[in-house]
């Protein structure tokens, strides 16, 4: 029994014994408080929207991997994991994005794998969906396509061309 307590017990106390020998030979043991300062992390799956306000005008493109709720006006290209156009919002170029939702004015192509026109919302070009939800009252012009894979069929475009040059410097090379 003695033998049998003294493995049950010393044996978590010594595998607290190896790491608190190895915490106080290695005095990095205050960078395992900075890995929970790293532990701020989990803010970094999921940040909060960027907001662009109402009176904010952008001439160019908007490239992130987060969210986007744009009230003010964007005049160029959207690419986002979540897009939300405000009501007051107005858009000239291409958006692409996972989930877009337009309650303002967007003039050119929308890509999306969930894209969702509300009633107020103006949209002016193709809209390429995996699942599309168009609220009564919207405003749309343009075409609506459905692909499995909406926000992949441009980037297949883009190395196809690519290939071809390759090829094609390969040729000179073999005469």
């Amino acid at each position: 029994m003695f033998s049998k307590s003294k493995i049950n017990e010393p044996g978590p106390k010594e595998t607290t014994t190896p790491s608190a020998a190895p915490a106080a030979t290695a005095p990095s043991a205050p960078s395992a408080p900075v890995a929970p300062s790293t532990s701020a992390a989990p803010a970094k799956p999921k940040p909060p929207a960027s907001l662009l306000s109402s009176d904010l005008v952008i001439t160019g493109n908007l490239k992130t991997s987060g969210d986007i709720q744009i009230e003010g006006t964007v005049k160029g290209d959207i690419r986002a994991h979540s897009l939300t156009v405000g009501e007051s919002a107005r858009i000239d170029g291409e958006v692409l994005a996972d989930d877009v939702v337009v309650n303002g004015y967007v003039k050119g192509r929308v890509r999306g794998l969930k894209v969702r026109l509300t009633s107020s919302a103006r949209v002016e070009g193709d809209i390429i969906h995996k699942t599309i939800a168009i609220e009564s009252g919207a405003h749309f012009e343009g075409t609506v396509q459905r692909q499995e894979d909406p926000l992949s069929s441009g980037a297949k475009s883009a190395p196809a061309p690519a290939a071809k040059p390759a090829a094609a410097a390969a040729e000179p090379e073999k005469k």
